[in-house]
Parts: C-alpha cells; sequence; structure tokens
C-alpha cells in the first residue's frame, strides 16, 4: 500500500462521506480521480484489507437482540458447524481461538425467540451442543478505527 491507498482507508473508517457520490468526495481528498478511488478500493477489496463496508448500527436501538458465543467445536466437527454458523446473514462475525472454546461468534436477530431457534438448530444440526450464549449485560461503544 502507498501513502493514497493509506489515506483512503482513514478516509473510509472515520469521515466516510455521506452524499450522492461519496467516492468523488474520497477522491478529492486524495487529490486523485473518482475512477481511481474506486479502482484503488476494489483492489484493497480484491486482497481483503477492506472486508466491508458499511454502516454499523445499534441494534437495540432498532429493536434487535444480539449476542456473543463460544463453541467447544471438535476439529472433525470444525468445518461443518463453520459452514452452518456462517449460512446464517445475522453473523457479523466468526473466528478461531486457541482455546477450549474454539469458535467464536457474533449473531443478531430480530427477536430472542429468533436467536433461540437458531442456537437450538445449530446444536441439532452439528452435534455441538457446548455453545455459550454471552448477551452483553452492558454496553460499551468502542472506536474499532486503525490510524493507517
Amino acid at each position: 500500500m502507498d501513502d493514497i491507498d493509506k489515506k483512503i482507508l482513514n478516509i473510509l473508517q472515520k469521515e466516510f462521506p455521506l452524499t450522492e457520490r461519496p467516492f468523488q468526495i474520497v477522491a478529492e481528498k486524495c487529490n486523485i480521480s473518482e475512477e481511481e478511488a474506486l479502482s484503488r478500493i476494489q483492489k484493497m477489496k480484491d486482497k481483503g484489507i477492506i472486508r466491508r463496508i458499511g454502516a454499523v448500527f445499534d441494534g437495540a436501538k432498532l429493536g434487535r437482540i444480539s449476542t456473543l458465543c463460544a463453541a467447544r467445536v471438535p476439529q472433525d466437527k470444525l468445518k461443518e458447524f463453520v459452514s452452518a454458523v456462517n449460512a446464517n446473514k445475522g453473523v457479523t462475525h466468526n473466528y478461531l481461538r486457541d482455546n477450549e472454546y474454539n469458535v467464536w461468534f457474533t449473531i443478531n436477530a430480530a427477536t430472542a425467540q429468533v436467536l433461540e431457534l437458531f442456537l437450538s438448530d445449530l446444536k441439532k444440526k452439528t452435534g455441538v451442543t457446548d455453545i455459550l450464549d454471552m448477551r452483553a449485560v452492558r454496553t460499551f461503544k468502542i472506536n474499532a478505527t486503525f490510524e493507517v
């Protein structure tokens, strides 16, 4: 990545323009064309540097429910379990940990009932029953931006 790519990443993280043509504004701030900005962003997406560009909403204020889960998944069931978790559109994160509980994921749903049904079905489908449902009792706002 060069300095322009880094500047683009910083703008996308901290000051994404809410306009009809946001990438034109990003381009202007970087003294490049809109086409070049879009091309650079696409290359960073292709390389996995950028995973997604989108808003982060306060799900609770929208009436949704979410939870962090940790599962103890035997190695021989890992691929099947991860695929089953990732098939749900409400899953926002899913990652492996070097821990007894080796698969951690976050999921949000329209209601607690929908969330509980997903977890119940996941257990039945995969045979993995040791899944911790760790719903937040207090929310902290964390700034997850990274100066590049």
